[in-house]
């Protein structure tokens, strides 16, 4: 691989988006950002949008970008977050921009679905995924159910990538990993459940071909080529999940980790051969999302930085640098207060901070009284977390887990890395923190030819990036909170 191939990726997070040149030389991989930009939620009548003609915008901008530069990009790729969805009337035309998975209107709606529709249970035992309100399924169930204009005139739901995927190209796929976030899809047949569809008043035919990770879909339209001065270049469907993306970017050396996609939400699994559905993982609520090259990646959503986030907007009188307000934050007692981050209180709150207040307030702790103590709480609350999954998925994994990979921004905070190191108990490897637009153009180097299987990428990722390694420390101080921890969450 002497000669330079560059890869043009899109990532695109809950909260901001960024457009990404890979270039692939001596079996090395690096990145190269040339935009950043805020993705943000849109209130208007009493709903939270995405605006897909603003991301769609800043994808023409990053791909000007390269066409001024003359860079001969191979190919592209674009990853976000799962569940929402686009609806695309019959005139090939985007009806709305599409509702966004924090918008309150599925509050309630699970319930009620699984009492009108099909049972809670079955809808587990066919799709082996999470069950949480703001799932695709549920949100086509709250919108039929609520006379939604935009899905009553659908002829097609196209998932957040791949609608972006369709504004280049004109193709309409549905990605394997994207489809798998929906509660719609069997992993066992790898297709999308008809009895479910039914339920929600859709059919096959709403959704686009099926298309596994490193397929191309399509090349950028005569009007995409004339906005951005580019060709014909190939779009490709990569792991269109951004956590299957970042999973495939997991530095490995071997099958024995567990990974940490760390950001806005915080994913913990492991990469299994097949999905994992039985009593045990319905009972701790696990996913079976898809993975590359046939592999499930089971695992569990932890509220991650999102509460980090919010409270970091709220706080007037904290430092704006995150590593003045970490260092803080470690001048505090640790352990004074603990919450559970992925209490239903934290999904959304008018404020972050008093909602963690009324938490430790009604569980009989230390309420934390600055923005130091609140961020000490965030982080020791997110390890101890971190290690209550992890025990779940050691009785799962059919080999030894010696390893946590932390990938994505998160992996920067080196706090938090040593704090999971200390809880769980075993090495923690950080890096890389762009996991997802590497993964995304490893699997666009994969789809040109260039790359092998997802092993030589990982030996590629592994060559080109400087991983941290944190070792326990602290164990029995450690245990100690974590004996604490279970009896405030119970």
């Amino acid at each position: 691989m002497d000669e330079k191939r560059f890869f043009f990726a899109v990532d695109l997070g809950a909260t901001s988006g960024r457009t990404i040149l890979g270039c692939l030389s001596h079996d090395t991989c690096t990145l190269e950002e040339l935009t950043r930009f805020d993705n943000v939620l849109i209130e208007t009548g009493g709903h939270f949008y995405w605006d897909i003609f603003a991301l769609y915008h800043e994808v023409i901008k990053g791909l000007k970008i390269v066409a001024q530069r003359q860079v001969d990009i191979a190919s592209i790729g674009i990853d976000t977050w799962g569940v929402d969805f686009v609806c695309v009337g019959k005139d090939k035309a985007i009806l709305r921009n599409p509702l966004a998975y924090r918008d309150p209107h599925t509050m309630g709606m699970m319930e009620e679905y699984f009492e009108r529709c099909v049972d809670k249970k079955t809808v587990y035992d066919v799709t082996g995924i999470q069950l949480m309100n703001f799932n695709s399924l549920f949100q086509l169930y709250t919108m039929r159910r609520n006379g939604d204009s935009a899905l009553a005139h659908a002829e097609k739901v196209l998932f957040v990538p791949d609608a972006l995927s369709y504004m280049l190209t004109g193709e309409m796929v549905c990605e394997y990993t994207i489809a798998s976030t929906s509660q719609l899809l069997d992993p066992r047949t790898r297709e999308l459940d008809g009895r479910l569809l039914q339920s929600v008043g859709l059919t096959r035919e709403h959704f686009g071909r099926m298309v596994m990770p490193g397929t191309v879909m399509g090349t950028l339209t005569p009007e995409v080529q004339a906005m951005t001065g580019l060709g014909a270049v190939p779009v490709i469907a990569v792991a269109g999940h951004d956590t299957a993306s970042a999973v495939a970017a997991v530095p490995a050396a071997n099958e024995h980790f567990a990974y940490l996609s760390s950001g806005t939400w915080s994913l913990m699994g492991i990469e299994t051969k097949e999905a994992v559905i039985n009593e045990k993982s319905y009972a701790y609520n696990f996913t079976n999302e898809g993975g590359v090259e046939g592999t499930t990646r089971f695992l569990k959503n932890i509220c991650g930085m999102w509460l980090y986030e919010r409270c970091r907007k709220e706080w007037t009188d904290a430092p704006r640098s995150h590593a003045e307000l970490q260092a803080e934050a470690m001048k505090v007692t640790p352990f004074q207060s603990v919450i559970n981050p992925d209490d239903p209180c934290f999904a959304n709150p008018s404020s972050m901070v008093e909602a963690i207040k009324d938490y430790c307030k009604k569980t009989g702790q230390h309420v934390p009284e600055s923005y130091a103590e609140t961020c000490r709480c965030i982080f020791d609350s997110l390890a101890l977390r971190y290690r209550q999954v992890f025990e779940w998925l050691k009785e799962f994994a059919d080999f030894p887990i010696t390893t946590l990979h932390i990938i994505g921004g998160g992996s920067l905070n080196e706090y938090l890395d040593q704090f999971t190191a200390n809880s769980l108990g075993v090495e923690v490897l950080a890096g890389p923190q762009e996991g997802t637009a590497i993964g995304n153009i490893m699997l666009q180097a994969k789809a040109s030819g260039i790359v092998g299987d997802i092993w030589e990428m990982r030996r590629i990722i592994a060559r080109s990036i400087t991983m941290k390694r944190f070792v326990p420390q602290d164990q029995d101080e450690w245990d100690a909170a974590y004996s604490r921890y279970l009896e405030v969450v119970r």
